[in-house]
Order: structure tokens, then C-alpha cells, then sequence
């Protein structure tokens, strides 16, 4: 990955918020004020994806970041940004927009889980 794609894609995210990246699984996470919402793999942006927002991605003709394991292919739910993206910093701020709200909504769901339910056995008398 070249530092140089990283640092445009920062350049063109910084309007979004604080941006800031971290080196993993062979490629780079792009942060967007502490959301983790894309990932940087072999010169290739792939923004994050959910069930609410997947379609737009796939409607758009977006591929899915896929890798093998042994032997195996798996996909994640990140989703290439279109080429035209790379070169509209407006169109780029939607496609972020889309990644960073999958983003918070999966935050949201981690923290919102609830502590193991405590037994409702009546004591007995």
C-alpha cells in the first residue's frame, strides 16, 4: 500500500471529521472520528457496509473485499467505492457517509448489549 493513496484518502475524508489510520490484516483501517468505517487493501478503498445500506453499494456496482483462507474465499462486508469517488471529493463524502453510519450503527449495537439476565426465581418461603 503506498503512503501516498493513504494520505489522499485522509485528504479527502478530513472534511468528515478527524481521520486517522492503523496498519492491519496486511492492509490499512481508515478511522473517521474514532468510527472505524473503511479499510485500505492492495491500493483499493473499501468502505463499510450493513444490511441497512448494502444494497446502495451493490446497486452501484461495488464489489466486496474478499480474501482467501485456506483456500477458501470470504467476504466482508466492505464494499470497493466506485472509481469516480477517488476523484469527487462530494461523491466521496457520500460513500463515507454510507461507511461511517454502518460504522456507528454497528458501535451502537456492541455497547447497547445487555448484561446477562439475573434469575427470577421467587425464594422460597
Amino acid at each position: 500500500m503506498t503512503s501516498g493513496l493513504n494520505d489522499y484518502i485522509a485528504e479527502l475524508l478530513a472534511p468528515l471529521g478527524t481521520v486517522r489510520s492503523k496498519r492491519m490484516f496486511g492492509g490499512v483501517g481508515i478511522y473517521v472520528d474514532e468510527l472505524f468505517c473503511a479499510i485500505i487493501v492492495d491500493d483499493t478503498l473499501y468502505f463499510k457496509a450493513d444490511e441497512i445500506n448494502q444494497h446502495q453499494y451493490l446497486e452501484a456496482g461495488c464489489e466486496p473485499f474478499t480474501y482467501l483462507k485456506e483456500g477458501v474465499a470470504q467476504t466482508m462486508r466492505y464494499y470497493r467505492v466506485p472509481e469516480e469517488a477517488l476523484d469527487n471529493p462530494q461523491e466521496m463524502a457520500q460513500w463515507a457517509r454510507l461507511g461511517m453510519a454502518a460504522a456507528l450503527r454497528k458501535s451502537a449495537g456492541s455497547n447497547s448489549k445487555s448484561p446477562a439476565k439475573k434469575s427470577k426465581k421467587k425464594p422460597r418461603t
